[in-house]
């Protein structure tokens, strides 16, 4: 048995479920519900590839990323993740590998991004034209210099 937070559970670690898949980028970015997100994910897929220098990989069923990384936490729980990436979901835009809410404040965020939200390393936009994109770009770049 492991302790899991309160209690403890019989098994292995949990293992992440957002992994590299074959689904094609832009088979899933064409079929994306609205003509705007549609156009928006195209923006950020050559955005994100210029700033990177890698090309987009579906991550999990809905994750558009770029490079990846091997975690491992004192737990012992460990995996793959993209660096950075994007997610063109209905109510937002979801953004990842660009934020950290330990490293820096919402405040910082919003003064160089625009309007946005965030939660511990998300970033959710509502309109990518709300956006500051050449901030975007700097900040997708810097994600690969760390």
């Amino acid at each position: 048995m492991r302790s899991k937070g309160f209690g403890t559970y019989p098994g292995p670690m949990a293992t992440n479920k957002t992994k590299p898949t074959e689904v094609s980028v832009d088979a899933y970015i064409a079929g994306l519900p609205s003509d705007r997100r549609m156009a928006e994910a195209v923006t950020l897929k050559a955005l994100f590839e210029e700033a990177s220098g890698e090309s987009a990989v579906m991550w999990g069923p809905s994750i558009v990323g770029f490079g990846q990384y091997h975690y491992k936490y004192e737990s012992g729980r460990e995996g793959d993740a993209a660096v950075a990436g994007f997610s063109p979901r209905k109510g937002a835009i979801s953004l990842y590998g660009i934020y950290n809410s330990y490293d820096e404040t919402l405040e910082s965020l919003q003064a160089d991004l625009g309007p946005v939200t965030a939660g511990v390393g998300c970033v959710y936009v509502k309109r990518l034209a709300d956006i500051d994109l050449a901030a975007l770009q700097a900040r997708v770049r810097a994600a690969f210099q760390n």
